[in-house]
């Protein structure tokens, strides 16, 4: 697939760009970074992999249930990520314009993202197109050739057996599809919907003279048929075949068939020139779109002046017959001569096209689907590398640049996020500090800090008093 090369390049360029990244000045090879949006900290405890602890606060020990808990909540987590996986998605694949800039070779990279974007788009349309293909019906017309032979046994007077003694014909009516080009063969059966073999009435009587095959949900497919009956004259015989066709085709009534110049066709065909034909001849309301006024021709087989169109499959009911059968007139032959004769009819069949099958298996294909996966995973995991190794980078140039302004904000960020997960009011860090309490307010703040005691003070002794005297 065109996809599954694409993605094969852009994992192959993706070989050759990482290189030229992890190479760059000021970054060490093989480090690991954070999380992308983590806080960003000087190397050491946060990148080693040992937790830092905070001067002053105690180092907690975790419970054995609370072990059990953790590990229940990594299995959530490890599912969550697997999940999250799934829901990758085009943009995750983009590389940021900083990338793009610090690397100029990137570009060939985004240029393929684009033809694979445009590739993606070709093959979505095609596939819907395939679905409205699929759910029309797609036949061909072919050649079912029908073989017709018959077979004399004459009477044997020493036989044993009461058949033997008895002078019988077998009719065979076997037939195969010409210029097949899909490997299942079908059956000549599956063909046909009903088979008649009608033989002559004055031979065999009133009850004995035909013979009926009619498609059941049940019925088991067969290569052919084949009638034995009794006899030692030449009996002439008619074969009713009545195709199956698949949708459903009708014969219309006389006077509909020259309206519409069609003989036998499926429901919705005869609808749709029902439909050219009115609006040939303008007969749809020009103020109500919902009738139709009837012309001459149509008063006479619809028999009203004026209908709703949505009254016409219902009325079409009583003009639709079942199609006519295929009428073969053959002679079964008792003269020896004629027993290796066979009679040869081409009858024109619609079968499924081929290609319907081509279509249905292409939708259904997974064969590169698993590989396409694969590749497009590990371009996901290559972008997130590439990203995390470009903040490592930004890391190291920050603290190369000013190492201790760096070091004090890291310290400021830590204490802001300690200060979020602790819940603490005011700001230990300044607190600590001397200078914290030379500012103006501190004479202020000292002398209400004496009066809310006081007071505090004065409420203690008051209700202890109110105590003592009652």
């Amino acid at each position: 697939m065109l996809r599954h090369r694409v993605q094969a390049k852009a994992k192959l360029s993706w070989k050759q760009l990482s290189p030229a990244i992890n190479q760059r000045p000021g970054m060490p090879s093989g480090a690991r970074m954070p999380h992308q949006g983590a806080p960003m900290g000087p190397p050491g405890p946060p990148f080693a992999g040992s937790p830092s602890v905070r001067p002053g606060l105690p180092q907690t020990v975790m419970e054995p249930s609370r072990k059990r808990a953790a590990t229940q909540q990594g299995q959530q987590s490890s599912q969550s990520r697997s999940r999250s996986a799934k829901r990758r998605k085009m943009a995750d694949k983009i590389l940021p314009q900083r990338i793009r800039e610090l690397v100029p070779e990137s570009q060939a990279y985004m240029d393929l993202l684009a033809f694979e974007r445009k590739l993606d788009q070709t093959i979505m349309r095609k596939r819907v197109d395939i679905q409205e293909a699929l759910k029309r019906p797609m036949k061909q017309k072919r050649k079912l050739r029908l073989y017709i032979s018959n077979t004399f046994n004459p009477a044997k007077p020493d036989a044993d057996d009461s058949d033997g003694s008895i002078a019988s014909w077998e009719l065979r009516v076997e037939g195969k599809l010409l210029d097949d080009p899909s490997k299942l063969k079908r059956k000549f059966s599956s063909f046909f919907k009903s088979l008649v073999i009608e033989l002559d009435k004055d031979l065999y009587g009133p009850d004995n003279h035909l013979v009926e095959w009619h498609r059941t949900p049940t019925t088991q497919e067969t290569d052919g048929f084949q009638v034995k009956r009794p006899g030692d004259v030449s009996v002439r015989c008619t074969l009713l075949l009545m195709l199956d066709y698949q949708p459903p085709q009708f014969k219309l009534d006389p006077r509909l068939a020259r309206l519409l110049g069609i003989h036998t066709q499926t429901r919705s065909s005869i609808i749709q020139a029902l439909w050219q034909y009115i609006k040939s001849n303008k007969l749809q309301d020009p103020h109500d779109k919902e009738f139709i006024n009837s012309d001459k021709y149509f008063q006479q087989i619809f028999d009203c002046p004026r209908l709703k169109f949505s009254e016409i499959p219902q009325r079409l009911t009583n003009l639709l017959l079942p199609p006519d059968p295929i009428v073969i007139n053959h002679v079964i032959s008792v003269d020896p001569n004629d027993q290796k004769k066979t009679a040869c009819y081409d009858i024109d069949v619609e079968v499924e096209d081929p290609l319907k099958g081509q279509m249905s298996s292409f939708l259904l294909s997974t064969a590169n689907q698993q590989e396409i996966t694969a590749l497009d995973n590990k371009i996901h995991e290559t972008i997130e590398s590439i990203n995390q190794l470009k903040i490592q980078r930004d890391f190291m140039l920050s603290f190369s640049r000013d190492p201790k302004g760096y070091i004090q904000d890291w310290l400021r960020s830590q204490s802001r996020d300690l200060k979020v997960m602790t819940d603490v009011v005011g700001s230990p860090e300044e607190e600590r500090r001397a200078e914290f309490y030379h500012e103006s307010w501190s004479q202020e703040a000292v002398s209400r800090y004496f009066y809310y005691k006081i007071q505090q003070r004065r409420q203690e002794l008051e209700q202890s008093l109110a105590v003592r005297n009652t």
